[in-house]
């Protein structure tokens, strides 16, 4: 059963002294207990099926989104709050960010379904957050359709959850920003790139980094600097995932860098639409699409769920445990043949 966000400081007295997660006990300190939300014990559905990734041919992100979005059930969000992840984690045009035609589509079809509030909010690792977020139009944006933007940088230390546990890669465990636990809904929009600053590629599971905290108000510690200074980054990158739920997640490759990343690189155009409610399954599709215009040479090295972001993620339980336990599904006849092609290239 999932866990009312709104809930978690009350479910988080009731753990225990550890939790199994894909075969690790995960021992609870008391500090865990006193500020941290619960994580489900039961198996996830990518443990015990199928995770399915719906895709779209198409140069048009408006039509292509709304044809993703579809493919879920999307009046359970009538009354919601929804929290927004895009990718602004720089001021650089897309791909390097999210298309402000992915993001509009995506806030236009949860506000027809009725949502209650929705909110955007962002940590860019690449210069000021507001300045990113001005600079590239998300706040006229918001003002227009009617949604909050909140650049973490400014949020106060009551506006994080610690987390800890053992056997993380983190020092002493990180802060997620209240915004994606609280709220009813979490959806996330991510691109289609390489990563030349040591998470190899950046995509559902790295975009999480933008919702941690680089500090917290009162504190010292760099988090970031941290991350980007470990010889685990992309383990650490996939833990981060272990500790907040998604309900969906658009991946826009109709354009990405096949190499350097995340501000700027060679471009590629796939153009495609991607979504799925599991990040493994959806970066794993990723890379094959990387790997498809031949990217650099950390992504294209060993199979793709032996790749640290994606099999870190697999084994503590974030999503689909193997390529074969993905569900490719074409939405038009033109993905039909990249689908087809994929498909080869994560059993490979």
């Amino acid at each position: 059963m999932k866990l009312s966000r709104r809930k978690f400081l009350a479910a988080s007295a009731m753990v225990g002294a550890g939790i199994l997660i894909a075969g690790y006990l995960y021992p609870f300190s008391k500090k865990w207990r006193s500020t941290t939300p619960r994580i489900d014990e039961t198996p996830s559905v990518t443990e015990v099926g199928e995770s399915k990734v719906y895709v779209v041919k198409t140069s048009d992100r408006r039509e292509g989104v709304r044809r993703l979005m579809n493919e879920f059930d999307l009046t359970d969000y009538k009354g919601k709050t929804v929290a927004l992840k895009a990718n602004f984690n720089s001021a650089d045009p897309p791909p390097a960010s999210t298309h402000l035609d992915t993001l509009e589509s995506i806030v236009e079809v949860l506000k027809d379904e009725g949502i209650a509030e929705m909110t955007l909010a962002e940590r860019s690792g690449m210069g000021n957050t507001m300045g990113v977020l001005e600079t590239l139009g998300v706040n006229d944006l918001g003002n227009r359709l009617g949604f909050s933007v909140v650049s973490l940088d400014d949020v106060g230390a009551d506006s994080w959850t610690k987390v800890e546990a053992d056997l993380l890669n983190w020092k002493d465990g990180f802060y997620i920003a209240n915004f994606f636990l609280e709220a009813d809904k979490v959806v996330q929009t991510c691109c289609l790139k390489t990563h030349r600053f040591g998470g190899h590629f950046t995509m559902a599971l790295k975009n999480s980094v933008g919702l941690i905290a680089k500090r917290v108000p009162g504190q010292a510690h760099d988090y970031m600097r941290e991350l980007h200074g470990s010889s685990h980054q992309r383990e650490m990158i996939a833990e981060i995932n272990r500790f907040y739920e998604v309900d969906m997640i658009i991946m826009d490759a109709v354009s990405g860098f096949k190499n350097k990343g995340p501000d700027v690189g060679d471009l590629i155009e796939p153009n495609l639409l991607l979504a799925s409610k599991d990040r493994v399954a959806l970066d794993a599709v990723g890379v094959a699409i990387l790997r498809s215009y031949g990217t650099t040479n950390d992504v294209m090295r060993g199979k793709i769920f032996e790749q640290d972001q994606i099999q870190r993620a697999a084994e503590i339980g974030v999503g689909v445990g193997s390529a074969e336990k993905i569900g490719l599904i074409p939405l038009n006849d033109e993905a039909e043949d990249p689908v087809e092609v994929l498909k080869q290239i994560l059993l490979s």
